[in-house]
């Protein structure tokens, strides 16, 4: 079993570092043993002093998505190699209170009249078909309040795992 659930809350307390407005960010998961034993020289870089634990993940960031592009359409043309065990993502959006609409990018939502909340969605899958994912809301921005679990987030962990060629279940 693989430690998805720790390298999805290790990717939201980076990125929580960083703080808000932050692009969309993507990343490869690779096993970290994996990833020291064909770059040796990194093994300083991240400050791993022993043989990392086999299970251990580390996100490895990619380019940015094409500008212009609808998310949906972006994941549809990635299918990671062989060597990636797993893949995240990272956005914000804004989403309608008391639903799981979020808005459109560049949208208005003060034209509507609908109350908003800016969300931070970190959503992780691997190729065994485990899924993790971790959401922060700006107005309760603490690390006690996140929320995480495999199910949080199913339309976003379904499109990562399409870039893994995984098959996803029937719903019914």
């Amino acid at each position: 079993m693989s430690n998805i659930r720790e390298a999805v809350m290790d990717l939201e307390r980076h990125t929580a570092e960083q703080g808000w407005d932050r692009p969309l960010g993507l990343y490869a998961l690779v096993p970290t043993a994996e990833l020291l034993k064909a770059e040796p020289a990194l093994a300083d870089l991240l400050g791993i002093g022993s043989p990392a634990d086999p299970d251990e993940l580390t996100p490895v960031e990619q380019e940015p998505l094409p500008d212009g592009l609808p998310l949906e359409e972006a994941l549809g043309r990635i299918l990671w190699p062989e060597g990636v065990a797993g893949c995240a993502l990272v956005m914000e959006r804004l989403v309608v209170k008391g639903s799981d609409e979020t808005l459109a990018a560049g949208e208005d939502p003060s034209a509507s009249g609908r109350e908003t909340e800016e969300i931070r969605m970190v959503a992780g899958v691997m190729r065994d078909g485990s899924r993790h994912c971790a959401m922060r809301m700006r107005s309760h921005d603490s690390e006690a309040e996140v929320l995480n679990g495999a199910d949080l987030i199913p339309a976003l962990t379904s499109a990562l795992a399409l870039t893994l060629d995984l098959e996803e279940p029937e719903q019914g």
